[in-house]
């Protein structure tokens, strides 16, 4: 097999559109004035984005916009569109080639709500934090004001937002299974994961004077067709990995840690009487070895919208397909059909190499926000001030996350050489610069040049994941690079300390003591986030998360390291609640494993449902799609109703006194009143304090107390770990993270 990088053009190698005479802009135009200060007449592209506009290579716009702009396009920002009228959408004119229409850095359903369904009156990355400027479904929408603005001009969709509905997807906000967000923003086409290549070829192809409609066969895209076009061989995918009774039978996604799979399906000489469509027939498996097809013709056909909304089980077994469809080594084409439409879904774009990634980020960014916010403050743009992103894409799997499906399981490293350069960029550029880097990372702190020892077995394996259920042996580990990273870093002139504050992956970790220790003396800032999730392995298995051992084995390198530098350093794990495959005894028993380690969560996580993650395919469906799904197979206990939900949540604060009520109760049904007391063995006290009010519509189901009231009249629900503990009891504090 090809390598293959060999199928996919470099990504600075095309040939420079006219309009690259005007040279870079200082920042990509925001209103008529600057364009007619650049001397530009109209705009290429114009980018419509759910984000204020920052020109900085953590936010989406700017990076598609640089890259664009490389290109030799002229590219306009509209960002946060008042979306309520068409006229915002026109404040640039008309696109010469299209509106290309992103929610954001973040789902724009995800941003404006709590996994509680809550809405919230905040936005990082809105001026002064102000909520509101974004609508929801924000693809959707601006899509469909973009239309309004100018009839004809090509859309093109992407950002997390489209990216995760690429498909039919259950929506957590509506509890319903939502169409793929290409029938409802009725966009030309969507361009999902790290887009720059997608974009870069569209945006080439449009300008050589090609039709949109006839754009089909870009890596990395959607769109929706008519038909199955001829010359292509469909193959049904509930005959992959059957959706029924389980049958004994070759599995042609058995997964190994070569990663092996075979192909199963061969051509009918049937023709469907209204369309050139092919249909084929799967026979067994066995036989159907034997023949090998092209697959750069083949498509795998998901069960339709339709059935996936109507059937739990076909929606998880459309969702475990589609997960082992995502290497972009062996990834086919996915269908699913629509009503009387198709939604096609061509394979995974291929990973930047070192060189193209490091010319992404070497753009002529401004690193702060556009001038017209004045000095406004956007959180977002405040918090990676200083940080510095050294790769993309997550290998770990977690079923909970959107990074995997987003970017992909192949990390992408930047080059030692790149990184110093931002890192001197940010030394003498940034505004207010005190010396400190605040991050060196990226989706995991600890990934950077870790990839397959070999890359054939690289493009055939269809692992979900390389560390779980333990560290792939074709994976290479060795983290030493990364410390000598570090250690060039922390050594430039005027760079006082380099923080790590992106998730660490504590499995790999401990791989290497040497990069434990390099990470404990010198970047840790008295406090570690880390992530076990849960010390449960029910929960855990679900998850794709390695056993609480593991973490008690990096902890005990941590303190070993940190008492070795003379310094006083502290773990804060996070944990998540109502996951699913979660039940009230595994939430007891992590209440009483906090209770035990002296841990009193200030605020806590619970399990979000994002579009597309394999979470997600459990909580809607009750099927666990890490394994063959069928109508008899592993069934997952979900916690869906709010207030199970609230109950999860409540084992993680068993210190609140609000929560000691739903706590008892739920303690007594499940025969632990021995865990009802006063003592240390007690995970809630049996009665409430005197000064406790019960919050609106909670029943008091205990007595007072009949303890003297605190002197400052204050209610002792408010004690946290007090001074008299050591810094090991304070609260642990939520981080934000896009599960």
């Amino acid at each position: 097999m090809k390598s293959s990088t060999s199928t996919s053009q470099e990504l600075f190698s095309y040939r420079k559109y006219w309009a690259e005479c005007f040279g870079p802009a200082p920042f990509l135009p925001m209103s008529r004035a600057e364009m007619d200060t650049l001397g530009w007449d109209s705009c290429d592209i114009i980018i419509v984005t759910g984000d204020a506009y920052v020109d900085h290579p953590s936010f989406g716009m700017a990076v598609i916009g640089r890259v664009l702009e490389a290109q030799g396009f002229r590219v306009g920002i509209i960002a946060q569109p008042d979306w309520r009228s068409k006229d915002a959408f026109m404040t640039l004119g008309k696109p010469n080639l299209f509106y290309g229409v992103a929610a954001g850095n973040m789902d724009s359903m995800i941003n404006r709500y709590t996994a509680d369904r809550k809405l919230r009156h905040d936005d990082a990355y809105s001026p002064n934090d102000e909520g509101g400027k974004r609508p929801d479904r924000a693809v959707v929408a601006y899509s469909q004001r973009c239309k309004e603005a100018y009839k004809g001009v090509p859309i093109i969709i992407g950002s997390i937002e489209a990216s995760l509905r690429r498909i039919a997807h259950y929506d957590y906000w509506s509890d319903k299974v939502k169409r793929s967000v290409l029938m409802d923003s009725k966009a030309d086409l969507l361009v999902y994961g790290n887009a720059e290549r997608a974009i870069v070829e569209a945006a080439h192809r449009l300008a050589a004077g090609e039709p949109i409609g006839q754009i089909r066969d870009i890596r990395g895209s959607a769109f929706v067709r008519k038909g199955i076009p001829a010359g292509w061989t469909v193959i049904d995918s509930t005959q992959i990995d059957s959706p029924g009774k389980v049958e004994k039978h070759l599995n042609p996604y058995e997964v190994s840690d070569s990663g092996g799979s075979k192909d199963c399906a061969i051509e009918d000489k049937a023709s469907d009487k209204n369309s050139d469509i092919q249909t084929v027939t799967i026979i067994d498996p066995l036989s159907a070895r034997k023949n090998k097809l092209d697959r750069s013709k083949t498509v795998i056909r998901l069960p339709s919208y339709e059935t996936v909304k109507n059937d739990p089980v076909y929606y998880a077994h459309a969702s475990r397909v589609l997960h082992l469809e995502t290497n972009p080594g062996n990834a086919r084409a996915l269908v699913q059909r629509h009503g009387e439409r198709e939604v096609w879904l061509n394979p995974p774009p291929i990973p930047l190499e070192t060189d193209e990634l490091d010319n992404v980020f070497d753009l002529p960014y401004q690193r702060v926000p556009h001038p017209s916010y004045g000095d406004a403050r956007i959180p977002a743009y405040e918090m990676i001030r200083t940080s510095v992103n050294i790769m993309r894409g997550c290998f770990g799997g977690c079923t909970f996350c959107s990074i995997t499906e987003h970017e992909g399981r192949i990390i992408q490293s930047r080059s030692k050489e790149s990184i110093l350069r931002e890192v001197e960029n940010i030394r003498d550029k940034t505004p207010g610069f005190t010396g400190i880097v605040s991050d060196l990372g990226g989706p995991t702190a600890n990934m950077w040049r870790l990839n397959c020892k070999s890359k054939t077995i690289e493009e055939s394996c269809r692992r979900l994941s390389c560390v779980y259920p333990g560290i792939c042996s074709n994976l290479d580990t060795d983290q030493m690079p990364l410390v000598d990273l570090y250690r060039e870093t922390r050594a430039l002139p005027g760079i006082k300390k380099v923080l790590i504050a992106s998730g660490l992956r504590y499995d790999l970790a401990v791989e290497t003591p040497e990069y434990v220790q390099e990470l404990v003396t010198h970047h840790v800032g008295g406090y570690l986030k880390i992530a076990p999730e849960h010390t449960e392995g029910g929960p855990l298995s679900k998850m794709m998360k390695p056993g609480i051992g593991t973490y008690e084995r990096f902890k005990n390198m941590f303190e070993k390291y940190s008492k070795l530098a003379g310094k006083k350093q502290y773990l804060i794990p996070y944990f998540i609640a109502a996951h699913p495959g979660t039940s009230d005894e595994d939430m007891m028993n992590l209440a009483l494993w906090l209770k035990n380690n002296g841990f009193r969560a200030d605020q806590v996580q619970a399990f979000y449902p994002s579009p597309m993650a394999s979470a997600t395919a459990m909580y809607y469906s009750e099927r666990n799609p890490l394994k063959k799904v069928g109508r008899n197979s592993e069934m997952v206990k979900t916690p869906r109703g709010l207030k199970h939900r609230r109950l999860h949540k409540a084992f993680l604060r068993y210190h609140d006194a609000d929560n000691w009520p739903a706590i008892r109760e739920a303690l007594l049904k499940m025969g632990r009143k021995d865990l009802i007391g006063p003592g240390k063995k007690h995970l809630v006290p049996a009665r409430q304090p005197r000064t406790w009010v019960a919050p609106a519509g909670q029943k008091m189901l205990t007595q007072h107390t009949g303890l003297p009231p605190r002197s400052d009249g204050s209610n002792t629900k408010r004690k946290l770990a007090g001074g008299s503990k050591t810094r090991k009891n304070r609260a642990v504090r939520s981080r934000s993270r896009s599960r």
